[in-house]
């Protein structure tokens, strides 16, 4: 098992992605178009957790911007396989992360949201260093 940062997308890794991505999310439709653009951005790092065989079981995607106060980072679609989940990859792949940010971003400020119903998620996310804050999320899908 590996982790490593993805720039370009094979035809397997793709298929690999839209599955985790599925497992994420049924409210949002995601093409591998959409793949294609976010690993190949100058501004996501697009992490990819793969198994000896080749096959994607996991992903994560650090989103860097520049605003007024300081640099951050948005942690964004963290998933890992269902069947492969409880075996400590979530945490593997948020620690890589973390420590990607630390040698190669540092100073920056990352930041995540993660759905309330998601308690493991939940959990790992603080265990891993992540204070929760008090503050309100607000969305608008613009088309």
């Amino acid at each position: 098992m590996k982790i490593v940062e993805l720039h370009t997308l094979t035809d397997r890794q793709v298929e690999d992605i839209l599955t985790l991505m599925r497992e994420l999310t049924s409210s949002i439709t995601v093409t591998a178009e959409m793949l294609q653009i976010a690993v190949s951005s100058d501004n996501t790092h697009f992490f990819a957790m793969v198994e000896d065989g080749g096959r994607v079981v996991g992903c994560a995607s650090l989103c860097v911007f520049c605003s007024p106060t300081g640099r951050k980072a948005s942690v964004e679609d963290v998933v890992v396989l269902s069947c492969c989940r409880g075996l400590g990859y979530g945490k593997k792949l948020m620690e890589y992360v973390i420590d990607y940010a630390k040698n190669e971003l540092a100073p920056i400020e990352l930041h995540l949201t993660s759905n309330p119903k998601r308690v493991s998620a939940n959990a790992l996310y603080k265990a891993v260093g992540f204070e929760q804050r008090e503050t309100n999320v607000y969305s608008m899908m613009i088309k």
